[in-house]
């Protein structure tokens, strides 16, 4: 069964994304990035566009059943590496007890100027939306 989640932006029906897809215990979130009512928040601001962003994500993985603790994956886009460890570091924050798969890749833009960073996460379930222990290796 596949499982679309929608945040209701505009951009998702004009381009032909969800915000998420759950298919069986996988959950894939498109890229996030740091917006709110289309407005791009913390000018600037690394950390606060990474909490933004990860709000949406949570957001998202509840729609579908899961939460942070279910991220496998995560990939984070980011238009200034000389930045990097300031963006890695707000990141850790939400995935420290986790500690996912991950990805940071430095990008020449994303789709407005003022965005400085892109997540996207997979998150695994186990049928009742609850952590795969066996699966995990736990």
């Amino acid at each position: 069964m596949r499982r679309h989640i929608s945040s209701g932006s505009p951009w998702e029906e004009r381009f032909g994304y969800a915000r998420a897809v759950r298919v069986g215990r996988w959950i894939c979130v498109s890229g996030t990035t740091g917006t709110h009512q289309g407005q791009v928040v913390g000018r600037g601001d690394v950390r606060a566009q990474v909490d933004r962003a990860v709000a949406i994500i949570r957001e998202a993985l509840q729609q579908a059943g899961a939460d942070l603790s279910h991220v496998v994956r995560w990939r984070m886009y980011l238009t200034d590496m000389s930045r990097w460890e300031e963006a890695a570091q707000a990141l850790a924050r939400h995935f420290a007890g986790t500690r996912p798969a991950a990805t940071l890749v430095g990008v020449a833009s994303l789709i407005h100027r003022d965005m400085l960073v892109e997540i996207e996460v997979d998150a695994v379930v186990d049928g009742d939306g609850a952590l795969d222990t066996d699966a995990a290796g736990g």
